[in-house]
């Protein structure tokens, strides 16, 4: 069962479509019924509660739209209230403390071991609450400021659920570095936001993949539902927040802010060729840890199990995915349409898989 709590520790404010009760009220007073002989709730009746519970935050955090009727033109403030809104509203309050991480079999325990992500992952999200707190720091307007917040809350809780993972299932990480505030708050941002909207479609696609083959059982499948499911709230969050900032700025900067977006996409190539040089040595000889692989999410769709997969098979699951990951959410608001675009240019040169995914 995936996760589920009450007040986390985040932002308190609880959004239109979020069912707060369900998450701050005890089982028995909500449902009034199943009591056991000592008058509380029998174990069955908590089960069903935690479940729907459990439905009802999934749901909420997939499915929104913004209550003013009409176009929303970018730029506008009933843009700017609709993506902070997106957010803030979709929030999903699970809490890793609480996670109870299923029990694996010696087989699956070694395939989610072996996965070259792990040190990887934990410093990325490491940087991202950072970096995406700092930039919050910064902002004066209170939506914007809240939601960028919110933002940042949640890649910390992604670095707790990884942690907590890690510590289960007794994967050993190379050291951590030292989480510093960046100097430039802005471009540190952009440079998360851009770099999860790359990380984001292919995840989507291998997370897909690693269920439909088997790779990962059920359970931790379900557990990590609803972080993958952050990840295409944030990508849409920061697409929109691009727009909206490059159209609020004064006209002789805008020329400056797309040369900002590009030099940012080149330093991310730059940065993930460093990452891949400075953690894979965290897996040389006696340290335990798995050599690190930057390119997973370009290499990884036979490792999870999709036997003969070709890059052109995993760009087409990874397609399907993030639409549908991102289908849920006001249509007015923008989508994430580079990396898609450039998989598919990509694709036509391709000869079309052979092979279908695990299904």
């Amino acid at each position: 069962m995936a996760p589920v709590g009450g007040v986390n520790g985040g932002p308190a404010e609880e959004g239109r479509n979020r069912p707060a009760e369900a998450f701050s009220m005890h089982p028995a007073s909500v449902i009034g019924e199943g009591k056991g002989s000592c008058g509380a709730p029998t174990q069955e009746v908590v089960r069903m509660f935690d479940d729907a519970a459990v439905k009802a935050a999934d749901r909420a955090a997939r499915i929104w739209a913004a209550s003013e009727p009409g176009p929303i033109d970018p730029g506008s403030e009933a843009h700017k209230a609709a993506f902070c809104r997106m957010l803030l509203d979709t929030h999903n309050p699970y809490k890793p403390s609480i996670i109870e991480w299923p029990v694996l079999d010696t087989e699956a325990r070694e395939r989610l071991v072996s996965l070259p992500i792990w040190d990887i992952a934990v410093q990325t999200e490491g940087k991202a609450r950072q970096r995406v707190l700092s930039y919050a720091a910064t902002i004066k307007d209170t939506l914007l400021r809240r939601a960028i917040e919110l933002d940042g809350f949640e890649e910390g809780r992604h670095k707790e659920v990884l942690s907590s993972l890690v510590e289960a299932f007794g994967i050993r990480l190379a050291p951590e570095p030292e989480y510093r505030r960046p100097r430039h708050p802005e471009w540190a941002f952009m440079v998360t936001g851009f770099s999860e909207c790359i990380d984001s479609f292919f995840a989507f696609g291998l997370f897909a993949l690693a269920k439909r083959s088997g790779f990962f059982p059920l359970p931790l499948v379900d557990t990590f539902e609803p972080v993958m499911q952050e990840e295409g709230r944030h990508i849409l969050f920061f697409v929109n927040w691009v727009a909206w900032h490059k159209r609020n700025l004064a006209r002789w900067r805008r020329p400056l802010f797309a040369v900002k977006v590009l030099a940012v996409w080149i330093f991310l190539v730059w940065e993930r060729i460093g990452i891949a040089r400075g953690v894979g040595n965290a897996g040389d000889a006696g340290s335990g840890a798995a050599v690190q692989d930057n390119n997973f999410t370009l290499t990884g769709g036979k490792a999870v199990g999709a036997v003969d997969m070709s890059v052109a098979g995993l760009i087409e699951v990874c397609l399907e995915e993030n639409e549908r990951r991102l289908s849920g959410y006001d249509s007015r608001l923008l989508r994430p349409n580079f990396v898609p675009r450039l998989m598919r240019f990509a694709r036509r040169f391709m000869r079309r898989p052979s092979v279908i995914p695990v299904s």
